[in-house]
């Protein structure tokens, strides 16, 4: 895909996102503990990887505005009246990143092992 693409892609992601977080959630049962901090983790690794593909910033930069992005979310949750602002929740905000970039310089040190 090109980065023309995965920018949309990661406007569109930000959009649903932002929305699905300022959402009012239901207090039925959840699958199993701390199921909302591994949904976050999960939507901030898959952020960080639409962000890497749609710009070409340097890692830092890439998660210091995943990171304003989660803690604007907190933030966000934060003043309204049905949500409740998470040190945790940004925790694994920034954790899900991070974990993208790490494990993507793994991969491509291994890549060029493989290709020499």
């Amino acid at each position: 895909m090109t980065r023309r693409v995965y920018k949309t892609l990661l406007i569109i992601s930000l959009i649903i996102c932002t929305v699905l977080f300022a959402k009012e959630v239901s207090l039925s049962p959840r699958l199993f503990p701390h199921v909302d901090k591994v949904a976050h983790f999960g939507v901030f690794f898959i952020l960080a990887f639409i962000s890497h593909h749609a710009f070409k910033f340097k890692v830092w930069f890439h998660l210091l505005l995943l990171s304003l992005y989660g803690a604007g979310i907190e933030w966000m949750q934060d003043s309204l009246p049905y949500r409740q602002a998470s040190t945790a929740d940004f925790i694994a905000d920034v954790a899900g990143a991070v974990s993208y970039f790490v494990l993507f310089y793994f991969w491509a040190r291994w890549r060029k092992k493989q290709h020499g």
